[in-house]
């Protein structure tokens, strides 16, 4: 637990929580705050434990904060940008709605991959992307995108997208929505067909991922909405509800050949149900290549949908998982309850 709290190691949010006496606050592993002498240091299994003791909850990282809300600020930053995606924020807008634009840049790069600046330029794309794919006039769309110019309007787009907006009436882009969960935020992605990526948005590899399905789909990728990712909006709040077993949004998963095979084999695996690495290795018929359908089920791109949280070790304990083990352990307790 003391490497995981000094590594601040997200993956074990939720098993552990860290109390420290100097202070009297108990905070999670991943807690940016910094870290303590270990001598000053307890550990609880749970925040009641810890409130028990006398402890408070960290105001910084929120320990008792479990529906993956982003901050109060963070949250009125997205809703001005919701509320006129076609806008241009400069630091000064920022600054106007009493944000500090360098903590902006710095929470959106950790959490989204990107600065606010390149949420925002991307977002504003994806709705001229959207306009343009429906016929507008490409001068229209650009000056109401906050370009002053024909110009300056296609350089950007085409640094975006690939392809100048008169040639992109019938392109796709994959679009990436922030979705809230009781395991945290989710970040989705998805073309105009089908979701192609769910991600819990601590996890490390997730900016290395992101850019690996832009290569592999050959599109920009942008912030937005669309009707998949409204539909696994949907979905994602009825499963977590209780009230859904299967999924029905359309997915894609391109990877290589054993990666897909052993993908389709956990769709298989039923609602409440789970099955060891060995039998998932021997119905890929690749029988004793447990670590081989381990490392692809922990490239599964697409999360809790495709349920590689569905399996386990030969002795039952849980194995591995990218999104770390208390989620793991939560999303088979959803299902084991109702399936009961």
């Amino acid at each position: 637990m003391e490497r995981a709290f000094l590594r601040s190691d997200a993956s074990y949010d939720g098993v552990f929580f860290v109390a420290v006496r100097t202070t009297g606050v108990f905070c999670r592993p991943s807690c940016p705050a910094r870290k303590p002498r270990p001598a000053n240091v307890e550990y609880f299994s749970t925040p009641r434990a810890a409130l028990s003791a006398g402890y408070r909850p960290c105001k910084r990282c929120r320990p008792l904060h479990t529906d993956g809300r982003p901050p109060e600020w963070v949250e009125r930053l997205l809703g001005q940008v919701d509320a006129a995606p076609a806008t241009r924020l400069c630091d000064a807008d920022v600054r106007k709605l009493g944000i500090d634009p360098a903590r902006a840049r710095r929470y959106f790069k950790r959490h989204y991959g990107m600065t606010f600046q390149a949420y925002n330029r991307a977002r504003r794309m994806g709705t001229a992307l959207h306009e343009i794919r429906r016929g507008a006039d490409l001068t229209r769309v650009g000056l109401a995108h906050g370009f002053d110019s024909s110009s300056g309007f296609r350089d950007a787009f085409a640094r975006t997208f690939g392809q100048p907006p008169g040639q992109a009436r019938g392109s796709d882009c994959l679009v990436t929505q922030m979705i809230e969960s009781p395991l945290g935020p989710l970040l989705a992605c998805a073309t105009s067909e089908a979701v192609c990526m769910l991600e819990y948005t601590d996890r490390r590899a997730l900016e290395a991922q992101i850019e690996a399905l832009q290569k592999r789909f050959g599109c920009a990728i942008v912030p937005g909405s669309n009707a998949p990712l409204a539909r696994l909006s949907t979905e994602l709040a009825e499963y977590f509800a209780g009230r859904r077993r299967a999924f029905t949004v359309p997915i894609a998963y391109p990877g290589t050949p054993f990666q897909q095979a052993t993908w389709r084999e956990l769709l298989r695996i039923p609602y409440g149900q789970t099955i060891s690495y060995e039998e998932l290795a021997r119905r890929v018929q690749r029988p004793g290549a447990q670590r081989a359908v381990g490392m692809a089920n922990g490239r599964n791109p697409i999360a809790i949908l495709i349920p590689c949280h569905r399996v386990v070790n030969k002795n039952g304990q849980l194995g591995g998982y990218g999104g770390g083990l208390w989620r793991k352990q939560k999303l088979l307790d959803i299902e084991h309850a109702r399936s009961a």
